[in-house]
């Protein structure tokens, strides 16, 4: 039962201090509050606000447990750090995070410099490998030398061509062991020429010994060694072996002065110029006595030779007025030979012109013009003894035949004679009417145009004249022929058989001429037939005219057949010779 009450007074200040165990004091933050959430008593405070803004800052763990008997009025709440803020230690902890963050930093950035030094280290590596093969394998030899002139580098070119080491050679300075002893003195000045900087852009060609004491000829450029700070640290030589090429120019040098040699010497005038231009790309000596060294002569010989081309009129090329223009046919072509007079030299002079292309690639027409002069003359001379040899030739002819003709005008002019007397006799005894004389006399008159025509015949074939080509008919030809060789046929009992083919064209010749060939032709037919003693029905000659195709051409053929013994096999080859005969008296 109800016995009273008892109401008790008590301090929170003093529930803290007695009523917490020191240990728990000091790990926990420990405060009383009320319902509101206020501290009544103890260091309990909320987290710092710098605190609540770090990404990392986990929140506080808290424990409440309400005070019995008091009831729900007051609690205990206990946090698991520290709540009091520590700048000493929140500085520590910044200057921790920095040092880590600014480590973190040095070493991302001495990462990325070593690959990028290790890369750089690498590329340089390459370039080195790929410069040393390039030293390696270049075929010129490469020198070095410093300031003082002493060796700093030479490559394996340069020991290959030596036949010294590179140790043997780096560090050595003048006389080097591959200067010649007789070379000593004109390499050393030309060595402080170089020192000093007066070296030929152009190069130097030296003798080099080679350690087992063989020479080569060798030529030398010197360049200034700069170092990537642009001082010269040195002088940087490069060395070609040039015997073989020296000796190749020495043959073709002389070569060259052969062939001049021989064109200087030539009888023949020898030019060569540019179409459509006056400069002289090469003259001989003959061709500069007759013409100088001008060009016009070698286009005087062109324009006489008539074998120029013309150009376009639009070219607008100074250089080439043919650039562009087909010319494989021009230099494929042969030569082309004229033989012109040139007045200016008062020489008949033989041209022959050819297309070529210069060495500069232009179109050039080289002219060669020999003198022939004395060949013309002698051509005319010839031509004036053949002619007097044609004539000489019909007179023998005819004079062969003087007997045959002398009985074939016998005849005529017998005839003439009987007709004659027997007219006078029959006139004196009036024993003739107006009929028959008339009769008689025109057979006289027959008979007197009959030697007549002989004798026109004779007299025209011995006419000495000079060829003179006219159309000619082939029929009237071999009538006339026939005529006169025919006397000489009867009279050794040799039958003529002619067939000349109708419709034959009209020949641009001289009839003398031809006949003369069928005359004789017809008359050593009869003879061959004589000396081959056939009998009198075997003694025949076949002259036969005709068409013919040969070498493509429409041809009229001339032919005289016998049947005689023939030309011998041994004499067939000589028979057009001049002045050859089978016959025994020539």
């Amino acid at each position: 039962r109800f016995a009273g009450t008892v109401m008790g007074e008590y301090a929170i200040d003093g529930l803290m201090r007695f009523g917490m165990p020191p240990e728990i004091m000091a790990r926990y933050a420990v405060a009383l509050v009320d319902d509101r959430g206020q501290v009544l008593a103890g260091s309990l405070q909320a987290p710092s606000e710098v605190l609540r803004l770090l990404p990392w800052s986990n929140p506080p763990l808290e424990h409440e447990v309400p005070v019995s008997p008091v009831g729900n009025g007051l609690i205990v709440k206990a946090q698991g750090y520290r709540t009091s803020q520590d700048i000493v230690g929140s500085g520590f902890f910044w200057v921790i995070g920095a040092l880590s963050a600014l480590t973190v930093w040095m070493l991302l950035g001495t990462w990325r410099h070593t690959r990028r030094r290790v890369q750089a280290q690498q590329a340089l590596v390459s370039e080195t490998n790929f410069r040393r093969a390039m030293e390696n394998s270049m075929l010129t030899g490469m020198r070095a030398l410093d300031m003082q002139g002493r060796i700093t580098y030479v490559n394996p070119a340069f020991c290959s061509m030596t036949g010294w080491t590179e140790g043997e050679l780096v560090g050595r300075t003048a006389p080097f062991p591959y200067w010649p002893d007789e070379d000593h003195d004109q390499l050393t000045a030309r060595l402080e020429d170089e020192l000093r900087g007066r070296s030929t852009p152009g190069g130097f060609e030296v003798r080099v010994q080679r350690r087992d004491g063989s020479i080569f000829d060798a030529r030398m450029y010197v360049s200034p060694l700069i170092d990537p700070k642009g001082h010269q640290t040195g002088w940087m030589t490069s060395m070609t072996d040039i015997t073989e090429p020296k000796r190749i120019r020495e043959e073709l040098s002389a070569s060259y002065e052969r062939f001049t040699t021989v064109l200087e010497s030539l009888d023949s005038a020898v030019s060569v110029a540019p179409l459509g231009s006056d400069e002289m790309l090469f003259a001989n000596k003959m061709y500069r006595m007759w013409f100088g060294t001008r060009g016009q002569g070698h286009r005087h010989l062109v324009d006489l030779a008539g074998d120029q081309p013309t150009p376009s009129p639009d070219d607008g090329d100074a250089v080439d007025a043919f650039a562009g223009m087909p010319t494989e046919t021009l230099t494929d072509a042969g030569a082309e030979n004229a033989e012109v007079f040139v007045e200016e030299l008062d020489r008949w002079l033989e041209v022959r012109t050819r297309y070529l292309t210069w060495v500069d690639g232009r179109l050039a027409q080289m002219v060669i013009a020999s003198d022939i002069t004395p060949r013309r003359y002698a051509e005319e001379q010839a031509s004036r003894q053949a002619e007097r040899a044609q004539t000489a030739s019909r007179l023998i002819t005819m004079g062969e035949m003087a007997s045959s003709v002398a009985h074939e005008l016998n005849q005529p002019l017998t005839a003439i004679s009987n007709y004659c007397n027997g007219m006078i006799s029959r006139v004196n005894e009036n024993k003739i009417s107006m009929q028959d004389l008339l009769g008689a006399l025109e057979k006289t008159a027959r008979q007197a145009q009959r030697a007549g025509q002989i004798i026109q015949r004779i007299k025209a074939f011995v006419k000495r004249s000079e060829p003179n080509p006219a159309p000619s008919d082939v029929a009237q030809m071999v009538s006339n022929a026939i005529e006169l060789a025919d006397i000489e046929l009867r009279r050794h009992q040799v039958r003529l058989s002619p067939y000349v083919a109708a419709r034959l064209p009209s020949l641009m010749v001289d009839p003398i001429l031809i006949e003369q060939v069928l005359i004789n032709l017809l008359k050593n037919a009869g003879e061959a037939i004589m000396q081959a003693g056939r009998a009198p029905g075997e003694r025949y000659v076949e002259l036969r005219v005709g068409p013919r195709r040969q070498d493509d051409l429409e041809v009229v053929e001339f032919s005289v057949r016998d049947s005689g013994n023939g030309v011998p096999d041994e004499m067939i080859e000589r028979i057009y010779e001049a002045f050859y005969s089978t016959k025994s008296e020539g």
